[in-house]
């Protein structure tokens, strides 16, 4: 049965595996939404800036969290994140589920939902829950749209749809990641570019795939091992698109 959450309201989740995709409906004047997590113990704080799943870091070293591409499915787009929650730490009390829309105002953004599905199922499943995210001003530029929580010996989703003006900075910054925001002087003095070597043929595999992954296996987890390429510069986050 799919439940139907409102602001507050939280069910109990049974999937050792979760999807939450977050879908709204696209047009010229609606900004692009990214989604991504954060990874937060008992006292709301991330351990270090490496608990930020986001764009320029999609996947968390420990593997546990990890964003999937954008999807378009007719007039509505998607982004999502999965989590294995067999593999998350004890040290993580919750997941935060985040919508940003990089300096755009939600109030462009239309029909804003949070769906939280079990990963491990086939097919076409239906979800455990929703959430209509509305938010409180519209002048939000990034939302938590829920968390996932630990409760016990179990997990919990709640639905949250709580938002910051200051967008992806200020969201992080509250959670204890320093951010970089110096990043954008740096490349707007960079020197210019020399003239690009003649173009090669790519390779097969350079295309991003958009689908989702296959539905995660129950199966036991491999102990966690950390993955360089991933982890955040000694700055911190930089908010910019690479």
């Amino acid at each position: 049965m799919t439940h139907a959450m409102q602001k507050g309201s939280n069910i109990p989740v049974t999937a050792v595996a979760v999807r939450a995709v977050l879908r709204w409906t696209g047009g010229t004047d609606v900004p692009d939404v990214d989604a991504s997590a954060l990874l937060v113990g008992p006292d709301g704080r991330v351990r270090s800036d490496e608990d930020f799943v986001f764009y320029n870091q999609p996947r968390h070293p420990s593997g546990a969290v990890w964003r999937l591409g954008k999807k378009q499915l007719g007039d509505g787009v998607t982004d999502a994140v999965q989590a294995d929650l067999r593999a998350v730490t004890p040290a993580v009390d919750r997941i935060l589920v985040v919508a940003s829309a990089e300096d755009v105002p939600f109030r462009r953004v239309r029909d804003l939902r949070i769906l939280l599905y079990d990963a491990t199922a086939t097919g076409g499943s239906e979800p455990l829950a929703f959430f209509d995210v509305r938010p409180e001003t519209g002048a939000e530029t990034a939302l938590i749209c829920g968390e996932l929580y630990r409760r016990g010996e179990g997990w919990k989703f709640r639905a949250l749809g709580e938002g910051y003006s200051d967008g992806l900075v200020g969201l992080a910054t509250d959670h204890g990641i320093s951010v970089d925001e110096s990043a954008p002087d740096a490349a707007a003095a960079a020197p210019a570019p020399v003239a690009p070597a003649p173009p090669t043929q790519a390779p097969p595999d350079a295309q991003p795939a958009y689908g989702y992954p296959q539905p995660v296996s129950p199966v036991p987890v491999p102990a966690p091992g950390g993955d360089p390429a991933f982890r955040m510069p000694a700055q911190g986050p930089q908010f910019i698109r690479r």
